[in-house]
């Protein structure tokens, strides 16, 4: 594809707003607008709970970023962003049927953006945080799931721990190996690093080991503060020191969130029926051909390789079953169960090369949609 040929899609923008009924009438309008609406506006009015089933709010995702780590490229601001987030809510509406809109904020300070989406939640339903650096990524999630009564998800930290856990658990069964007896290795301790470490010890796994820039983390190592201090005490339990070739040596699996590089030979030191997941973008963290040598699984992010690792399998139907459901928050169950109907689509013809569904596959969005609704708790 050409540079003339991507500028030309993005032309204008790649999102607009359609009119769901005619507006053809006298009274068409009448009843769209005034005086008709007026009448549902004073319902509403009388009963908050009516604005779920006579506005689109309840059906609104806002995807709300600052701009500070946006794809590969890092703090490039908020209307650099833009593109991103029009493209988020296009996945939306395509693959989970819901209307979204981007929301570009200029600013970083966590206190600012959350006063500025306390103000404007009448408008929504659902906050898909995007592309927010970290650690002040882990800070805004937090804060918004108290602040709001909606579902709040950062979709780089849970969408990618959910696909990530759906492709190691039929990766373990193409290796033969239990999934929770496996020794796992995450190379990256930003977002998305820690949130596959959260959901793969609530799965089971309890020998992960984190890496950051520094090497691996554990309890013994000085420095360390928040959520690194808390992981250091939940994770690395034979307390492994050093980088990438000790925390490898005997591994099961590789998990790469970092844009780091991994040298040919630290793979070399993995067990036999070894995994790799090289999900850097767009450079993995090794060739796909140099991990196969040493592995019998690999994915990547990208799509021109077998076995790709993509949000879009995961964010809309968690979204969708969460409201489908009227949830007021998205659960560790729910991101489980989400992972477990991922998984579960690719059983038929599962194999090395095969180990998530497409995420063109029309049955995922229903599958993951229907999952994560059935595990909501009442009052949640």
């Amino acid at each position: 594809m050409s540079a003339e040929e991507i500028f030309a899609a993005h032309e204008g923008g790649k999102l607009s707003v359609a009119v769901e009924r005619p507006l053809a009438t006298k009274r068409d309008l009448s009843i769209a607008y005034t005086p008709g609406v007026a009448q549902v506006s004073r319902a509403i009015a009388a009963d908050p709970a009516l604005a779920r089933t006579h506005t689109w709010a309840s059906r609104l995702v806002a995807v709300v970023s600052d701009g500070t780590a946006v794809l590969g490229l890092g703090d490039i601001g908020p209307s650099a962003s833009l593109p991103v987030m029009e493209g988020k809510s296009a996945l939306f509406k395509t693959f989970g049927g819901l209307d979204s809109i981007p929301i570009v904020l200029d600013t970083t300070d966590v206190d600012e953006i959350v006063q500025t989406l306390v103000r404007i939640a009448p408008s929504f339903g659902a906050v898909n945080l995007e592309d927010v650096a970290a650690p002040r990524c882990f800070e805004l999630e937090a804060r918004l799931i108290e602040a709001l009564d909606m579902p709040v998800m950062h979709d780089d930290q849970h969408g990618t721990a959910v696909v990530v856990l759906a492709a190691l658990t039929n990766a373990a069964t193409v290796v033969g190996k239990e999934l929770s007896s496996m020794r796992a290795v995450i190379a990256g301790a930003g977002a998305a690093g820690i949130a596959i470490a959260e959901i793969l010890l609530a799965s089971g796994l309890t020998d992960v080991v984190l890496l950051d820039s520094k090497g691996a983390i554990h309890a013994g190592r000085p420095g360390l503060s928040g959520l690194k201090a808390e992981y250091a005490a939940r994770t690395n339990p034979r307390r492994v020191e050093g980088g990438t070739a000790e925390a490898l040596a005997g591994a099961d699996v590789f998990i790469g969130v970092s844009s780091s590089t991994v040298p040919e030979e630290d793979l070399a030191g993995m067990a036999e029926g070894a995994i790799v997941f090289a999900l850097s973008n767009p450079d993995p963290e090794v060739a796909p051909d140099v991990a196969a040598r040493h592995a019998a699984v690999v994915a990547t992010g990208r799509s021109d390789f077998p076995n790709q690792i993509n949000n879009v399998l995961a964010f809309p139907g968690i979204f969708r079953g969460a409201l489908d459901a009227g949830a007021r928050r998205i659960t560790p169950a729910m991101k489980l169960a989400a992972a477990r109907a991922i998984a579960g689509l690719a059983l038929d013809g599962l194999s090395a090369d095969y180990i998530v569904p497409s995420p063109l596959d029309p049955r995922v969005a229903p599958a993951v949609t229907a999952a994560v609704a059935a595990a909501v708790v009442p009052g949640e």
